[in-house]
């Protein structure tokens, strides 16, 4: 018999990284509490049976220390090739599509000097904070201009070139980040941001406050033999349906929680590609990982339970879907190490540390 567990987290605000999944589409298609629920034993077995919805207690990121006094000016290597002088951070406005910069501007300790996010940062603190771009990370300009930014903070994939331009003609400092999110990007970027912002010291601070945690979620995630194999799945309706392979960041996730990346054995080598009824079979996966607004766009497990291919799988006849929220499940940021026990928890059934 199967079970629903579902607990949300207090924000309704959700990341939807639709822009850079978009372009996957294009290219390959033309291409609770913690929760789960399962055996009582509590074994840790992903063969137990019903979905499982993995959350944290509180998504705010938690601040390295008191507000840091940034030294400035400072002349920072920017992801877009440039070199950009930041003279004054006293109102930073951070937009990426998983909310990732704002998280880290808020845990290096600045958060009383972020007058700007996108909604993809949807963690309580920043409530009150002004959303200046879409889940997407789509930047409306006059509203990040409207907030009189003294450094902006996003990255290539959010920016198109046009708002670049719009952005360098009102003469606003733009320091640019690497879209790319890897478990190994975290500390790197973070120490990036710090670095921009004229924090340095927080910044390595913080780069290892997370690393510790993630290295501890990781360590305490149980050992499985054989490992168990786990497909991301991105949902949008019905008409959006598909697996990833090993160039999304989900990969990283995978391997943390001591799993196969099902896309990858199943010989995917896009970041993502759709699912058919073959390729999931090939897959044959024993979890499924999703995102919650997508798994409730198809209608929720008995939703994706009608995608082609997923009822003949072992995730499939046991109803292994572990989801979590849009703006937490991806945003490889300094709640990194608490996401992962919060998956490991859901996953297998264990406690976290």
């Amino acid at each position: 018999m199967s079970c629903l567990v579902r607990v949300r987290s207090s924000r309704t605000a959700s990341a939807r990284p639709v822009r850079r999944i978009a372009v996957a589409v294009f290219t390959v298609a033309m291409a609770a509490t913690l929760g789960a629920c399962g055996s009582s034993g509590g074994t840790g077995s992903t063969t137990q049976h019903g979905p499982a919805t993995a959350t944290l207690a509180d998504t705010n990121p938690v601040p390295i220390g008191s507000a840091p006094h940034p030294v400035l000016p400072v002349t920072v290597h920017s992801f877009d090739g440039s070199s950009v002088t930041v003279t004054d951070a006293s109102r930073i406005v951070a937009v990426d599509q998983y909310g990732t910069l704002a998280q880290t501007v808020w845990a290096l300790g600045l958060g009383a000097n972020l007058v700007g996010r996108s909604t993809a940062a949807a963690f309580p603190a920043a409530k009150d904070v002004p959303s200046v771009a879409g889940g997407s990370g789509s930047i409306n300009v006059e509203a990040v201009a409207a907030q009189r930014p003294t450094v902006f903070l996003t990255d290539t994939v959010s920016a198109t070139p046009t708002i670049r331009d719009q952005l360098k003609a009102l003469g606003i400092t733009v320091v640019y980040f690497d879209p790319d999110r890897t478990l190994a990007g975290v500390g790197p970027q973070i120490q990036a941001v710090a670095a921009a912002l004229g924090v340095p010291q927080a910044g390595t601070a913080l780069a290892q406050r997370t690393q510790h945690e993630i290295d501890a979620a990781t360590a305490a995630v149980p050992k499985q033999n054989p490992a168990p194999k786990i497909a991301f799945l991105y949902l949008r309706s019905t008409a959006i349906t598909m697996m990833a392979g090993p160039k999304f960041g989900s990969h990283a996730l995978i391997t943390a929680l001591g799993g196969t990346d099902a896309g990858e054995a199943a010989g995917i080598t896009e970041p993502f590609v759709p699912i058919t009824s073959e390729s999931m079979i090939s897959a044959n996966p024993d979890a499924f990982l999703v995102m919650s607004d997508g798994l409730q766009s198809i209608g929720g497990a008995d939703g994706l339970a009608k995608v082609p291919g997923v009822a003949q799988t072992n995730a499939g006849k046991n109803k292994r879907v572990i989801d979590m929220a849009d703006s937490v499940l991806l945003s490889f940021g300094p709640n990194t190490g608490r996401i992962l026990a919060a998956l490991s928890h859901a996953l297998y059934g264990t406690h976290p540390a």
